[in-house]
């Protein structure tokens, strides 16, 4: 089982790579952002009469509700400023390492020799594609941030999934509520705008949102059965994706960097898939 859900980490982050596509390539991302997550939320309304509430889970939800809210806006700013290729390794880079450390400390999950080096090469490797990259001070403040953002929630989500009656309680009405309450909210924020955007863009953002809750959900499912130090960088093998993305269909440019940095982020997956 533990094999399956590092399989289910890197499917996660390949669908997380089109998701933050779909976003960059927006013209007003928070819009975007709120469109995306309201239909995610709205698409897994059924499923909260299916499944029990999250009792014993709800602060980690509450968490993990109020670090999403400062991820969206943290992520929009940055892509707003930033190109995908740019801004993407810094805020997945940083990410795993705090996440890992969230999970021993907070969690209680074990790390060992094989996973650090895996999780050093992936982050390293993330980091390497970054540099020389068109970064201002601001953009790499949203980035950081971002990033931090992204460890903070995994590890309460990973302690919501693990206290809930079933991973699909939690799963379900974690979607539900971040959708609803943040999506909401931005919505909300851009006012008419929000809806002029939503009829002109509804096809690929509800399409975006499914894949959201696919990504998102197979990732919390995950850490339902394995540890964090293992799993959260295996997500970030999202890269690998977005430099595809960015390059094919963004009209962004790769460089030797990008390439050495694609390697060694290869490199380390294969190191935490072996790992024990």
């Amino acid at each position: 089982m533990v094999e399956i859900a590092a399989f289910m980490m890197i499917a996660s982050g390949a669908i997380h790579a089109v998701v933050n596509a779909v976003l960059k390539s927006g013209d007003d991302k928070l819009a975007s952002r709120a469109l995306i997550d309201l239909s995610g939320g709205l698409l897994v309304l059924p499923a909260i009469f299916f499944f029990p509430a999250p009792h014993g889970a709800w602060g980690w939800l509450a968490g993990s509700l109020a670090v999403h809210a400062v991820y969206f806006l943290a992520l929009v700013r940055a892509f707003e400023v930033a190109d995908m290729s740019a801004s993407y390794p810094v805020m997945r880079g940083t990410a795993p390492v705090f996440a890992a450390l969230g999970g021993v400390v907070l969690l209680g999950d074990a790390i060992t020799l094989p996973v650090a080096i895996g999780m050093g090469l992936v982050t390293t490797g993330i980091l390497l594609s970054a540099i020389g990259r068109n970064l201002s001070r601001a953009a790499l403040g949203y980035s950081l941030l971002t990033g931090l953002a992204v460890a903070c929630y995994t590890v309460l989500d990973a302690g919501g999934v693990r206290a809930a009656p079933s991973p699909l309680s939690y799963i379900a009405w974690a979607f539900f509520v971040l959708g609803a309450v943040i999506g909401a909210a931005f919505g909300a924020w851009r006012g008419r705008d929000f809806i002029a955007y939503t009829r002109a863009n509804w096809r690929p953002c509800v399409l975006a949102g499914a894949m959201g809750v696919v990504s998102y959900g197979l990732a919390m499912l995950a850490y339902s059965v394995g540890e964090l130090p293992r799993l959260a960088p295996l997500r970030e093998s999202s890269i690998l994706f977005a430099l595809v993305i960015a390059v094919l269909f963004l009209g962004e440019k790769a460089d030797r960097l990008k390439l050495a940095g694609g390697a060694i982020i290869f490199a380390g997956v294969v190191t935490l898939l072996l790992a024990r």
